[in-house]
Parts: C-alpha cells; sequence; structure tokens
C-alpha cells in the first residue's frame, strides 16, 4: 500500500489529518494516537465504574446489623450500654447510607458523625478502634490539640485525612469509607466569649476549618502529609462517605449543663433537684447543643455532629470487670506471660479490691489500671526467668500495697516454658554436657598412669615442658 494510502482503521482518518499511526500485527493494519487515547479513557471509565460496584458490593455482604455490632463491643467495653447502642445504630445507618444511595438517589440520608464525651479512659476510643476492626475498613486515630488554621504553625485539617489514607495503603477509594476518630476535640473550644483582637487560630479558626471535611467535600490532601505546596502532587479524597467520630473529656461542661436544667453549682457528693438525685453522670446524660455552643463551639460545628452521647465514670464493680472479663483483661495478659515462664498467677478478692483503690485515687480511669498493674507486677517479671522450681504465685491484697513478697509456690522439678523432653528441647545439651563430664574423667585416671603410655597420647602431651624426661626413641 503506497504511504499516502495509511489510514486508521479505527476512525478512517487519513495519516496526514492523524499525530501518528500504529502499525498492527497484520500487515496494512494501523491506529492512531488519537483512537488510543480515546481507548485509554474508556478503559480507565469502566475500571472506576467496576470499583465502585465491587465496593458497594463489599459492605453489603458484609454490614453487621446493629445487634452485632453492639455484641462485639460488649467483648472489649464494659458498660457504657446507652453509648454502645447509640453508636452501634449510628455506624449501621451511616452505612446503609452509603450502600443505598446509588438505589435511591431521590432519598438522600443526612451524615451522621458523633461525638461522645466522658471522663479520661471510660472507653471512648476503645469503642472507636472495635468499630474499625469489626466492620473491616481503614481506620486512624488524630489529635485536635496539634491542629492549627492555615498558615500557622502546626498541622492542618487534612492531615487528618493523610492518616487515614496511609491505614488504607494510599487506596484513595478504601480510604473514602473509612473511620476517622478525632480525639480531644474540647481542646479546641473558644476560649472566651468575648471578643478578643488576636485571632484564635488552635480554637475556633480550627472549628471553622473543620466544616466542610465533616459535612462532606473534595479535600486536598498532600500524600506525605506537611504543609501544602503550591506545586507539589496533592490526593483527592471524598469526604462524604467518611464516618467521623469525636471524643473528648469536656472537663467542666457539666457546670453548663447544671445551669440549664436550674443547678447553680455541683458540690461535694450528690444534690437534690425536684425530689430526684443528679450526680456527674446524670448531667452528662443530658447534654444538648446548646451546651456545647455555650462551652465554646460554633453552632455550625455542632449541627454536623448529629449524634451525642456520654459515657459515664467507671465505678469499683466496672473497674473490676474491665481487669478481669474482657478479651483483653489485663489479668489473663499476665497470667499468659507468665505461663510462658512455666507458672501460674492467681490474684486473690482482697488484691482485686486493693488494685482498683488504687486506681481510683489516679482519677484516669481504666487507663489506672494498666499503671498500677505495672507497678505490682514489675517485680515479679524481672525475677520470674530466674526463679527456679516455682510452678504458682499469689498476690493478695499486702502484695499490692507493698507490705510483703509474692507468695510462691514450688516443686521438686519445675516445668520449663515450653515443656522440653529429655531428648527434645534441652534434653540433647544435658547430654552433651555428661559426655565431655565423661571425657574429662577419663582424661584425669589417664593422666595417674602417664608413665607407662607412648608419648602420643593425650595424658604425655600436657607433660611436654614438664622435667621429666621423654625418651625420643619411641
Amino acid at each position: 500500500m503506497p504511504k499516502n494510502n495509511k489510514i486508521c482503521h479505527f476512525c478512517g482518518r487519513p495519516e496526514n489529518e492523524t499525530g501518528m499511526l500504529i502499525h498492527g500485527i497484520f500487515e496494512d493494519t494501523y491506529i492512531c494516537d488519537s483512537c488510543i487515547q480515546t481507548a485509554g479513557e474508556i478503559l480507565q471509565l469502566n475500571e472506576k465504574e467496576k470499583e465502585r460496584e465491587q465496593a458497594q458490593e463489599f459492605h453489603l455482604k458484609k454490614l453487621p446489623v446493629p445487634s452485632k455490632i453492639h455484641k462485639e463491643l460488649n467483648r472489649y467495653v464494659i458498660g457504657q450500654e446507652n453509648a454502645k447502642r447509640m453508636v452501634s445504630v449510628a455506624v449501621y445507618n451511616h452505612y446503609k447510607r452509603i450502600n443505598n444511595h446509588l438505589s435511591n438517589p431521590d432519598i438522600e440520608i443526612d451524615k451522621s458523625n458523633i461525638l461522645m464525651l466522658g471522663p479520661t479512659g471510660t472507653g471512648k476510643t476503645l469503642i472507636a478502634q472495635t468499630l474499625a476492626r469489626q466492620l473491616q475498613v481503614p481506620f486512624a486515630i488524630a489529635d485536635a490539640t496539634v491542629l492549627t488554621e492555615a498558615g500557622y504553625v502546626g498541622e492542618d485539617v487534612e492531615n487528618i485525612l493523610v492518616r487515614l489514607l496511609q491505614a488504607a495503603d494510599y487506596d484513595e477509594k478504601k480510604a473514602e469509607y473509612g473511620i476517622v476518630y478525632l480525639d480531644e476535640l474540647d481542646k479546641i473550644a473558644r476560649k472566651s466569649a468575648n471578643p478578643s483582637i488576636t485571632r484564635d487560630v488552635s480554637g475556633e479558626g480550627v472549628q471553622q476549618s473543620l466544616l466542610k471535611i465533616l459535612e462532606g467535600t473534595i479535600a486536598h490532601v498532600p500524600p506525605k502529609g506537611g504543609r501544602k505546596h503550591p506545586e507539589a502532587k496533592m490526593v483527592h479524597i471524598d469526604t462524604r462517605n467518611i464516618l467521623f467520630i469525636c471524643g473528648g473529656a469536656f472537663d467542666g461542661i457539666e457546670d453548663v449543663i447544671a445551669r440549664r436544667i436550674g443547678k447553680k453549682e455541683i458540690g461535694f457528693g450528690e444534690k437534690q433537684q425536684s425530689g430526684k438525685t443528679l450526680d456527674k453522670n446524670a448531667l452528662l446524660a443530658e447534654i444538648s447543643p446548646e451546651d456545647l455552643i455555650q462551652y465554646g463551639f460554633i453552632p455550625e460545628l455542632v449541627g454536623r455532629l448529629a449524634v451525642l452521647t456520654s459515657l459515664n465514670e467507671l465505678d469499683e464493680s466496672a473497674m473490676i470487670s474491665i481487669l478481669t472479663e474482657p478479651k483483653n483483661a489485663l489479668i489473663k495478659q499476665y497470667q499468659f506471660l507468665l505461663r510462658q515462664e512455666g507458672m501460674e498467677l492467681e490474684l486473690t478478692e482482697d488484691a482485686l479490691q486493693a488494685i482498683i483503690q488504687l486506681a481510683m485515687k489516679r482519677k484516669t480511669g481504666a487507663r489506672a489500671l494498666r499503671a498500677v498493674m505495672e507497678n505490682v507486677m514489675l517485680d515479679l517479671m524481672y525475677r520470674a526467668p530466674d526463679m527456679k522450681n516455682v510452678v504458682k504465685v499469689t498476690i493478695d491484697a499486702d502484695v499490692v500495697n507493698g507490705k510483703k513478697d509474692y507468695i510462691l509456690k514450688k516443686s521438686e522439678v519445675r516445668s520449663p516454658a515450653f515443656a522440653p523432653t529429655n531428648r527434645g528441647y534441652g534434653g540433647q545439651a544435658e547430654d552433651r554436657k555428661s559426655e565431655v563430664s565423661r571425657r574429662n574423667s577419663e582424661d584425669r585416671k589417664l593422666g595417674s598412669s602417664a608413665s607407662s603410655r607412648p608419648i602420643g597420647t593425650t595424658a604425655d602431651r600436657r607433660k611436654i615442658g614438664s622435667k621429666q624426661p621423654v625418651d625420643s626413641s619411641q
């Protein structure tokens, strides 16, 4: 075929109307650069449509109902029944919204972000972590205390999404279905209700920056975090389907609630109003958006946190349950560690009570239990590998309070950590030691009769350099 008659066999344009013709595997077959570009765009569109369908199908198949979400939370979180039920329903409705927005485009369900209030150590972060593990979606924890308004020293609010993107292995589509837990939200409350000549870049400024991300927008995120740069490559993340769970201690908000419902102050102990008792837990249960605005949050941010729930302070019975019942209970963890040393660990009832009393004095909730247990178990964990023939360790209240040492139960032969047999792990080493001892004993016996042995023996070689003459003729 003459050169001037070359045409694209897809669009039919001649060579002089195309930028480039690429020869096919068959003779006189060509495709132009425009057709190649169009085919690539079609493939990309098909690939995105396939990913969207797969994502929707994935969530429909694996999304548990609220009762199953609540059951899974019960395995790790003790108490807080109202918070667990409310969070279970909110998460279920949120993911139903994701799965059904294509099938019913005429019905739009608003985003249901969650705000959890409660003292430190009551299980706010644990609830969010358990949800992420159960739903098998990317989960990221961010701290609101390091956030500042754009242009100031600190982290931009978009860095929250950077952590979520990293948790999703930089898969943008997967990150758009994740969960973000924003801790210490109360630290960005407006410092004062009075206007100030200085700009509140870490308070109200951060609240305003969070508005679009919480509601849903296309955020431009630097993949590696840090400050935005005009020439840097950005990742675009749609936050409409990202569930935001915010938490904070909100210290002092009970005073705001008390003023609203008619109580003037909270003193030590219980106060009476209208014939009923209201303590701190009861006041937190009465939280309303009005109280958050009085505490220092702008109304626009409060309106984007549709679900409000409070967590109660832990009492002694709840602390004992946390210490012994959950799947990851502290007592179970230390029992497992000591079993690796061939020992059993037992804590008496009075020991548990003593641990709880020490933890309650720290006023840091369940986190205080680990601190107390570390102090109690430190010396035992240090000495355990060197203890011989100890099969059981008992801890009572006097041990917890430091009045006496651990109660040890010994046996004649201590079982090693991994139960080796005579010929198995450790047994061969004992055999080698016995063989070396036997050979040394034979050498000592041979040394006593060295004069009757030829020079080549082991015993005679030890005599080299001594005063005894050696017959070289041998």
